[in-house]
């Protein structure tokens, strides 16, 4: 037995309106009553009524007009309509539907049917009223998740675009197929001159395919900033993520080392599609091969960072995709394909105009979008002489601090363990320090390398003459540094604050037999080698060497802004 209801019964008969009335009433329900259409449409706007029991046939307004102006009114609510009728052609029964009826009854009335009708109206209402409710509650749930990735995508872009995709040697495209994706782009300047580039493509989409995206970017960047090589941000990225990440979602990249002043390229390529070398001079294409799993699958002890190195001319380009590009599929489902993309790369002419021609060609080639689509293109920066930004995932130190350390590194260390990295990362933490990161790195280079290389193991770097006596030179200081056993390196830092800024002091001596300062020779402008303290002088604001020769003493001074 359905809940009591109101029921407006519009009947123009006096009699059948009032057997209805009756019939209604004993049911329990709430009866209303017009005897036209247009007193049933007036009653309606007034009582809002659960069901409506209509004639067809009335004065004033028909129940055809006035079946219409209550759907108007009732909305998106549901407001059963029988028709009560006499009419037995199909025609005119159709019309009943048509004007808006639910269902009809013919005359002469039936209780039984009437009641069994009545509680099929009251069952389809509540329904259609559950159907609201559950679409406003979706709706409510969906804007939630719109307004949760929204939120993501916000930080996720902060920390994803806080390096240099703004450098003018790199070009993109991310068309993403979720407001937030997988799809992931990084470039970040190095403090030794130079850039890293990274695009990655976790697995999946939307939201859960970017999980590992803001914590992967924060190691990226800040590793980048502090001096670290690609191996050991690609060693650490692949441990956080192994670590964090659910069974089943890992990245697969292709992280790029460009080094301008060295005109090289190193590529570690972990499941993305074969990324190209393409030469300016005209020379065929290079295939940059995916040789290694994605990030995130193998432990640590199991990940190789081996990374493949090519000669980078200026006028040469990197061109890297995502598995969107090749997997863009047209209206009759076919792939874009491999072989599409290398007729693109083989038919352009014109290098400047190879991003947009692929870009268009895509664009027609493709119908509705179904994956992530990222694509970018990596030329040689020309180093100048201003300092590039570095791109740093913590804040560091506001206020001046007042410190002092000594750090000694053995053999043992000096072996194995590149100690400008730690030692930058403590620097960089002053946040003054920051706008000199790549000159502070390197002049510490330098002078870790001179402490070293011709003090610990006493190699002469007059056979830096020439190619091939750079080669012994280096040949030999593998040979040294492989069986060094005894001598150490030690760096003394120290922060001084001063009335409007700063100072830090940084002093560097080493265990070798030192030499006389007052006998270096100057370098030419040509040499190939003995500029480096030159150099140092150059990015530092004072150099004092070691009567002894076997220290070095530089400073950085800074004002504090107002």
């Amino acid at each position: 037995m359905p809940e009591r209801l109101a029921i407006l019964i519009a009947e123009d008969n006096a009699a059948d309106r009032m057997l209805l009335s009756t019939i209604v009433s004993r049911q329990g329900h709430r009866v209303l009553t017009a005897s036209n259409g247009l007193e049933a449409v007036a009653l309606f706007e007034q009582e809002r009524p659960h069901l409506v029991l209509m004639d067809a046939l009335m004065p004033v307004m028909d129940g055809f007009e006035a079946a219409r102006r209550i759907k108007d009114q009732a909305g998106e609510a549901l407001v059963p309509i029988i028709f009560l009728t006499s009419l037995t052609e199909g025609e005119a029964l159709v019309r009943c539907l048509d004007a808006g009826g639910d269902d009809f009854l013919a005359k002469p009335y039936n209780r039984v049917i009437l009641e069994a009708k009545i509680g099929a109206m009251y069952r389809l209402r509540r329904l259609h009223d559950t159907v609201l409710q559950q679409r406003d509650l979706i709706a409510q749930h969906n804007e939630h998740l719109l307004h949760e990735q929204r939120v993501a995508k916000a930080v996720f872009d902060k920390v994803a675009h806080s390096g240099c995709l703004d450098a003018p040697n790199i070009r993109y495209m991310q068309s993403p197929y979720a407001l937030f994706n997988g799809d992931l782009l990084l470039a970040a300047y190095k403090p030794s001159g130079g850039m890293h580039v990274m695009l990655g493509d976790f697995t999946g989409h939307g939201l859960p395919a970017a999980i590992g995206a803001m914590p992967l970017a924060e190691v990226f960047y800040g590793m980048t900033a502090k001096g670290h090589a690609l191996a050991e941000i690609l060693r650490e990225i692949n441990a956080k993520l192994k670590r964090i990440l659910p069974v089943g979602v890992f990245c697969c990249a292709t992280v790029l080392n460009i080094s301008s002043k060295r005109g090289l390229l190193e590529v570690w390529s972990g499941g993305l599609p074969d990324g190209y070398l393409l030469h300016g001079d005209g020379r065929p294409r290079q295939s940059l091969v995916s040789r290694h799993l994605p990030l995130g699958i193998l432990e640590p002890a199991a990940f190789s960072d081996r990374c493949e190195v090519y000669p980078l001319a200026p006028g040469d380009r990197i061109f890297l995709l995502s598995d969107g590009v090749l997997e863009a599929s047209d209206q009759q489902g076919q792939l874009f394909g491999e072989a599409r993309l290398l007729e693109l790369l083989d038919a352009n002419r014109q290098p400047q105009a190879l991003f947009e021609e692929i870009q268009l060609a895509l664009a027609a080639f493709r119908g509705e979008q179904q994956d992530d689509v990222s694509m970018v293109q990596v030329g040689l920066a020309e180093d100048d002489e201003h300092p590039r930004p570095l791109a740093f995932a913590d804040s560091g130190q506001v206020s001046v601090m007042d410190w002092s350390a000594s750090f000694e590194f053995r053999a043992l260390s000096l072996r194995h363990f590149n100690p400008l990295p730690f030692l930058l990362q403590l620097l960089l933490d002053v946040r003054a320090l920051r706008p000199r990161g790549g000159e502070l790195y390197t002049v510490l280079a330098e002078l870790y390398s001179n402490a070293l290389e011709h003090g610990v193991m006493n190699l002469d770097s007059s056979l830096k003459c020439d190619a091939r006596g750079f080669a012994e030179y280096y040949r030999e200081r593998r040979l040294r540094l492989a069986s060094l056993d005894e001598g150490y390196v030690r760096f003394h830092l120290q922060i001084l604050p001063q009335e409007q800024g700063g100072r830090l002091i940084v002093q560097v001596e080493d265990s070798g037999p030192g030499f006389d300062p007052a006998g270096l020779p100057s370098a030419a402008d040509d040499a190939l080698c003995g500029r480096g303290l030159a150099l140092v002088r150059e990015l530092s604001d004072g150099l004092e060497l070691y009567p002894d020769g076997r220290g070095v003493r530089v400073e950085f001074c800074w004002l504090t802004e107002a």
